[in-house]
């Protein structure tokens, strides 16, 4: 009610939403009734959800509460995408409405401070890193929460002063919900021994919020210094890793934006001194131990598509098969025709050596041309089938393909007679 009167107050044009979540019978009806007066009284556009919420939770596995969460903010999302029109009366359709991102439309929720410090006790309690400490922000992408600074009791005198009606959620005084028990029981038995405990907490919730800016800026740094993107997967050095400290945490932080768990960040961590080929698997996604690396890529994958190949390796598995290096005097080289053998001239290779499936747009320079050839009309010269092409992979050395594996090198990187040393490369099985 408070949050509504100071949009009024401030001259903005806005739209009420309400959900009724089926939840307290005549009461959630009454409710609905007593917002929807309301939106009358202001004279702006009011629309209104309902739920099964009881079914969806059961569903879905989730508890009242956070089907509840689910349901209204999965609305709400679908309020704010992009439609044409604008809202001009309380009978327009929502879908005509212009809710579109940059354009001045925003999702205000009436959260306040009492609410953020006891969200900030349920994550303190329930497990959580500096994210959970420092609660609600007052904005997060489309979502505003303008009255975060204020106390319960200050909204209501406020309302009181500008005769403001309201209704209470006889479902407030259960303790039955989390929330309510930590408002109702947790919060004043803690005051009985620290009387300023709420305010304490309010503090707490500032400073956390400042240590988070610090926390991410030391993460970009880390995550600068650590990660390597490779097409769609994301290489890590393990040597780097290791002297990052604190582990951990910095470990959490990396795996965490691919669906892996605290719960998980041991079992990477054992990854650095494994074998290779090991990994670990989130619902999305896989860390695989490559020799010196760990490779998160698509759980889809059955291996890394992208290998990286340092100057002292002599052997290395991939889906085709494997590739044995050895560095050969060019006085003892033996030249072959065999597709399954590249010689290079070592002086042309800057390590690490990238192997990796080919890509749309590739291109390389076929032993023996000086123009540059696309692989796919490479590949339509040599009538490679679709399932050739699917299985086709390629050496890179500094962002040039100098080998597509089995079928050709590049003649950037071809023997001449200045050549000392070479690169003999194998597709053994």
């Amino acid at each position: 009610m408070v949050l509504c009167e100071l949009c009024k107050q401030a001259g903005y044009s806005f739209i009420i939403a309400h959900c009724n979540f089926k939840l307290r019978a005549d009461e959630s009806e009454r409710d609905a009734a007593f917002v929807q007066q309301l939106a009358q009284n202001y004279k702006v556009p009011f629309l209104k959800k309902e739920f099964d919420t009881a079914e969806y939770a059961q569903n879905h596995k989730l508890s009242i509460q956070e089907a509840a969460r689910e349901l209204r903010y999965g609305w709400f999302s679908e309020l704010l995408k992009p439609a044409i029109g604008n809202p001009q009366s309380a009978n327009v359709k929502p879908e005509t409405w212009n809710l579109q991102p940059g354009t001045g439309n925003w999702l205000l929720t009436a959260h306040h401070l009492d609410d953020n410090i006891e969200t900030m006790l349920m994550h303190f309690f329930r497990g959580t890193g500096i994210h959970g400490l420092r609660g609600m922000l007052p904005k997060q992408g489309q979502i505003v929460r303008p009255l975060l600074f204020a106390r319960k009791q200050e909204l209501k005198k406020f309302a009181t002063e500008h005769n403001l009606n309201w209704v209470e959620d006889s479902s407030n005084a259960l303790d039955k919900y989390s929330r309510n028990y930590f408002r109702n029981q947790l919060i004043p038995l803690v005051q009985n021994i620290y009387p300023e405990a709420e305010n304490n907490l309010a503090a707490n919730l500032r400073r956390f919020a400042e240590m988070e800016q610090l926390y991410e800026q030391a993460l970009a740094l880390h995550k600068k210094k650590l990660l390597e993107y490779k097409g769609e997967e994301v290489h890590i050095s393990i040597l780097k890793l290791q002297k990052s400290e604190p582990l951990h945490s910095v470990v959490y932080e990396i795996i965490s934006d691919f669906g892996f768990s605290a719960g998980q960040v041991d079992e990477v961590i054992k990854l650095l001194g494994s074998e290779s080929g090991r990994y670990v698997q989130s619902a999305t996604h896989r860390i695989i131990k490559n020799r010196r690396w760990l490779i998160i890529a698509a759980a889809k994958a059955e291996q890394a598509q992208t290998l990286v190949i340092d100057a002292d390796e002599d052997r290395i598995v991939f889906e085709n098969g494997a590739l044995a290096f050895a560095q050969v005097n060019s006085k003892n080289v033996q030249m072959v025709n065999d597709p399954a053998i590249a010689l290079i001239d070592q002086n042309t290779v800057q390590f690490p050596l990238l192997l990796r499936k080919w890509k749309k747009g590739d291109y390389f320079y076929p032993l023996g041309l000086k123009k540059k050839k696309k692989l796919a009309r490479f590949f339509i010269d040599q009538k490679l089938s679709m399932t050739d092409k699917e299985k086709v992979w390629v050496l890179e050395s500094n962002k040039k393909i100098l080998w597509v594996v089995g079928l050709r090198i590049d003649d950037r990187f071809k023997i001449t007679g200045s050549t000392k040393q070479v690169l003999r490369v194998q597709v053994t099985s």
